[in-house]
This record gives structure tokens, sequence and C-alpha cells, in this order.
């Protein structure tokens, strides 16, 4: 029989409150931490009342359980994790790291005021999209640019701005559906515009446009497949080509190129990709990109092309919709600024770091982290197996990069267990699970984050 008596020699809200080794907490936030010692009271009494538990904790157990749930109310939904499954644009996962050559900038435009919508040069208003147009132009040769939230919404602006109530032209086998269910004949159809589909699934040629313009037609639109693709008995014309019978017909050539890329990655052994300098070389009106998946910025989708195109987007009322603001605008100036170098985007974008990341040099990581867990002696089978990472992000979706992982498996605990236990760490650490083992693939783990992972396992298991 439960000896409600007992429940008096709880310690009180009060009592807590003022006690020596919670002081500093009251002092940090007093309404939450006073809202988290109730909680633990009101469950203690709860689960004693119940018969969930047939003793009251101790204070010092009291105090441990307050302090946990402290440090829980207080930290963050949106935290840093450490990503080891080989997924290097990993959509889940935030997609792209920026550059650390970025920070400098992010933090001044942070923490400032800045000449967002301002000309130093005159003391006169300007436009957020005037500080993208000096690097966008020697990058790519486009003549002007606009930036908005995502590349859906690139789509969206440029369809409503270019071809309200017209047809756009397009091919049946470019009709996808990209991350999240969204469809790009969806998109086209809350632009505005009204799809006219050519060709078939595997094959277009360039008479299949040209048999349905009317005076209907806005504009020809080509969508790069880069999230999949059809391989064996297909065709489908140049852009080139699509080119010469859009400016024919006096019309746009659209290119939703998707992954906005800016190096040819076969150096890397990676296949061919479109790049946004080449789309408009070959003859492109307008190419449309995002920012945070091959190109390694912020999320944005980035539309560039000609200025008579370009232009009218900016005073379309639903740019103010989907404008970014001043920390995109200046991690993306940033990001593109280390394109004006090659080598050292490489280097310093970690997408392109990690795409272009050797399998010998995976290899020599792997030995490191094996080391580095081997060292601590734990409860551990540990070994080092050859696998293959993805680029991720609807990119490269049928090419897998060499690599090398880490495998580990507790005999005493489920590969389940131990990879939730990983999962809630204090950085969270986010793996792979085959053949029942937890797989850390070294192509998205620094050394630093190698570092982190020994220790946390070292916690988990001593």
């Amino acid at each position: 029989m439960i000896d409600a008596k007992q429940l008096a020699n709880l310690p009180s809200v009060d009592y807590l409150l003022k006690h020596v080794e919670l002081s500093n907490l009251v002092d940090e936030s007093p309404q939450t931490f006073k809202e988290s010692v109730q909680s633990i009271l009101k469950e203690i009494r709860a689960n004693f009342i119940s018969g969930k538990i047939e003793s009251l904790p101790s204070e010092e157990e009291i105090i441990v359980e307050i302090l946990a749930l402290q440090k829980k109310s207080s930290s963050f939904s949106l935290q840093q994790v450490i990503n080891a499954t080989g997924t290097i644009v990993h959509t889940n996962l935030g997609r792209s790291l920026l550059s650390e050559k970025v920070k400098e900038q992010l933090e001044k435009a942070a923490f400032s005021y800045t000449n967002l919508e301002y000309q130093l040069e005159i003391g006169q208003r300007g436009s957020r999209y005037q500080h993208l147009e000096k690097v966008v132009q020697k990058l790519t040769g486009a003549e002007s640019v606009v930036v908005v939230n995502n590349n859906a919404a690139a789509v969206m602006l440029t369809l409503s701005t270019l071809i309200p109530n017209k047809e756009v032209i397009i091919s049946r086998g470019e009709l996808v559906e990209i991350g999240g269910s969204f469809r790009i004949p969806e998109v086209i159809e809350l632009s505005g515009g009204k799809i006219k589909e050519v060709g078939t699934t595997n094959k277009t040629h360039v008479e299949d446009y040209e048999r349905v313009f009317s005076e209907d037609t806005g504009a020809i639109m080509k969508v790069h497949t880069s999230n999949y693709r059809v391989i064996g008995f297909t065709e489908s014309p140049s852009i080139e080509d699509l080119s010469a019978l859009a400016h024919k017909h006096q019309v746009p050539l659209i290119n939703d190129l998707g992954s906005g890329l800016l190096i040819d990655m076969q150096q890397f052994g990676l296949p061919y990709e479109p790049t946004i300098q080449e789309s408009l070389a070959q003859g492109c009106d307008v190419v449309m990109f995002s920012g945070d998946k091959l190109l390694g910025g912020p999320q944005v989708g980035v539309i560039v092309g000609k200025k008579e195109f370009i232009e009218p987007m900016k005073k379309n009322q639903l740019l103010r919709a989907l404008r970014v603001d001043k920390l995109t605008l200046s991690a993306l100036e940033a990001t593109l600024s280390l394109y004006l170098e090659p080598e050292l985007a490489i280097k310093e974008i970690p997408t392109l770091k990690m795409i272009s990341k050797s399998y010998e040099t995976c290899l020599h990581d792997a030995i490191y982290l094996e080391e580095e867990l081997k060292k601590k002696q734990l409860p551990l089978q540990i070994e080092r197996i050859s696998g293959k990472s993805q680029v991720g992000g609807g990119s490269y979706p049928e090419y897998q990069l060499p690599s090398e992982l880490v495998s580990v498996f507790n005999p005493e605990m489920t590969t389940v267990q131990l990879e939730e236990k990983l999962r809630n760490c204090e950085i969270p650490i986010i793996t792979r699970v085959r053949n029942d083992r937890i797989l850390f693939d070294v192509r998205t783990l620094t050394h630093k984050e190698m570092i982190v992972i020994s220790e946390q396992l070292e916690k988990l298991f001593k």
C-alpha cells in the first residue's frame, strides 16, 4: 500500500530554486527553470502514487533529473549533427555546408547594418541584386541576375513574368518530380503558364517542338533531368538547336538546370553534367539553378540570363514574397567569389572538396578513425570495409563515389539500439546501417568529427 505521507518528504519547489547547485540556472532563466522543477516533482508524485516507483528518489537524484531536463529544455530544436552517412548533399541534414571562407562575410552582414538596397557611390536607393551582378557576369557571362528562396520559386517567378497565360513547350520526358513531391507541371500551372507537351518519354526531336508552335506559344523550356536518367534508346535536341528554334519564333529558351554547376567535375571521374556558363553560351536566354546543391552555397534559386528577360522579373510583385534576405545574399556572394579561382573553390567549398576527395584520402581517413576507436578499447568489433558514397541532392543519381568505411558492432547491443544512442548523443551522429553493422563513411567526416565520434562512443560504453 502506498504511504502518501512519504510525499511530504519531497523537497519543495522553493527549496530547490534556492539550492546551491541550481542557483546559477535560476539566475539565467528563472521562469524556464521553475517550470523544469515543477515538471520533475509532478512526474515523481504521479509515478509514486501510481506505483511505477516504490520509493522516492533522493535529493541528489532529483537534482540530476532537473539538470538533465533543464539542459534539454534550453537546447534548440535545430542543432548541429555529424553526417557519417557518406551522402554529401544530404537533403534531410541541410544539404550543402558553407565554406569557412564565408563565415567572416556572413558575420559582418548579420551583426552590422549593410548597403543591402543602398548605392554607396551615389547615395541613393539600389537593388539588393546589384551585389551579385559583377561576380555572376565574370563567372557565367550572364547579363543580369535575380535570386529567390529556392529553385522551384525561380521557375515560378520566371514563368509568371515571361509567359503569363501563354503556352510553354516542354518535352514529355522532362516533366519531372523534384524533391518533396513537387512536380514541374504543377509549378508551371501555378505560374500561370500552360503546358504543351511534345515528344515521348525517351525521344523528342526538334520537329516535335516546331510542329506545335502557335500564336499562344510563350517559350520553350528545357528541364535538366539531374535526379534520374533514361538510358538506351533515347534522343533529345541540343541546346543550340532549341535556341535557334526559339529565336526563330522570337520566344525565350528557358533552361532549368536544377543543380547549379560552375566547375566541370569530369576531372574527378564523375559523369558529364552541363555547367551554367556552358548552357548560356549554347544559347539559353534564362537559366535557373539551386544554390545549396552542387554549387555549395545557401538555399536559393538563382536566375541568370539576358537583361531583357531578367529585369522584368525584378518588377514582378511575386518577387516580394520570394526574395531572399541579406544573410543569404551575403553567403551567396562570398561562395560565388571563391569560384573566381577554381582551384580555391575545390579546396574551400565543402561540397566540392568532398566530391573530389580521392579514394586514397578516404582510406587514409578511415585508418585514422579506426585507430582512434581502437585506442579506446571499447567493447566493439571494429573493421574497415570498402564502400560507396553518394553525391545526393538529386545530383549524379547513377554514379557512386568509391570510399572507405569503418564498421562497428557490439555483441551485447542491437544495431538499432546503438544507432539510436548515437543519434541522441550531445552532438547527434547520423550513420548508415547495413548488414547489422553501424557504418561511418569518412567521405563526409572531418578529423575533428572523427574525434567526437570516438569520444561519444567512449561515453556510451564506459
